[in-house]
């Protein structure tokens, strides 16, 4: 089997993929408005392999695997994240399709006009999840902020893993539920309808940073070891948010990357000084 051949079968088959991954979101979507967005693409995508299965003159098989994997990150995930992911892929609108316009010129338009579409129809997307994004930043900002730099600073100060993490949680429960209500109350004064909302998802962030940042010193027998698996995790939650984000509202990673971890570490060497500080003029050691 010649390149160009294999190339046109291997276009064919992802059209037909996308076309059943496009049918199978719309199916569990329950916004009626996302879902004849998703199958007008879909059948899009099924158009377009028709065209590829006239030039092979060969039926393909989709590719169950990812379809069911890219069901399954929907469902985890959101559709604005799965989508722009779908958009990254070699495949159509790509270079395979730039290569194969040499041979079949029309292809060049074909492509360009696909993608003119799909972008169009991905921004009339509506999600709850990116909608109250602010908020979500909000309750993961505060937390990594405030938390490690508490964490930091007990470490130093009180004596072992079980009163550190004591302290911590008294600490992030209370901090989670003043920005819940803060947030409702700012929220509510500018007449927002959703402020109710907004400060659910803002205490829920917050409060899944506070157990995943103090689960290490419940864990973990050493205060020190317990502190430096912290700050790993906190750095890891700032990577896979900001990548979500930059993925699913286009925006860039590296500089939301690198400004979060700095205020974070930040915060925290700075805590960790002062419990220093505080230990050592004061002779505390719980």
């Amino acid at each position: 089997m010649d390149k160009t051949k294999k190339q046109i079968l291997e276009v064919q088959r992802t059209e037909l993929t996308e076309h059943l991954i496009y049918l199978k979101l719309a199916d569990s979507c329950k916004d009626e408005n996302n879902a004849r967005i998703l199958r007008e693409i879909g059948e899009q995508e099924l158009e377009h392999s028709k065209y590829w299965e006239n030039k092979s003159g060969i039926k393909v098989k989709p590719d169950y695997a990812r379809i069911r994997r890219t069901v399954f990150m929907a469902r985890l995930l959101g559709l604005s994240f799965v989508l722009k992911q779908m958009e990254k892929r070699e495949g159509t609108g790509s270079k395979l399709y730039d290569e194969l316009s040499t041979v079949y010129p029309e292809t060049k338009l074909f492509s360009e006009q696909e993608n003119a579409h799909e972008q169009q129809l991905l921004a009339m997307l509506d999600e709850e999840k990116l909608q109250y994004v602010g908020s979500i930043v909000l309750g993961l900002n505060d937390a990594l902020v405030e938390l490690t730099g508490a964490l930091a600073g007990f470490t130093l100060a009180l004596g072992n893993t079980r009163i550190i993490s004591l302290a911590g949680l008294v600490t992030g429960i209370s901090a989670a539920l003043s920005m819940a209500a803060s947030d409702y109350l700012s929220t509510k004064a500018e007449g927002d309808s959703r402020a109710a909302k907004s400060a659910v998802y803002t205490g829920i962030s917050y409060f899944l940073t506070v157990i995943l940042l103090i689960l290490p010193f419940l864990l973990m027998p050493s205060k020190f070891g317990a502190l430096v698996v912290t700050l790993s995790i906190a750095v890891l939650i700032i990577f896979c948010f900001n990548y979500y984000i930059s993925v699913a509202k286009n925006l860039s990673f590296k500089p939301r990357f690198i400004e979060m971890t700095t205020i974070s570490l930040g915060v925290a060497a700075f805590s960790f000084f002062i419990g220093y500080v505080l230990n050592q003029l004061l002779g505390v050691n719980v």
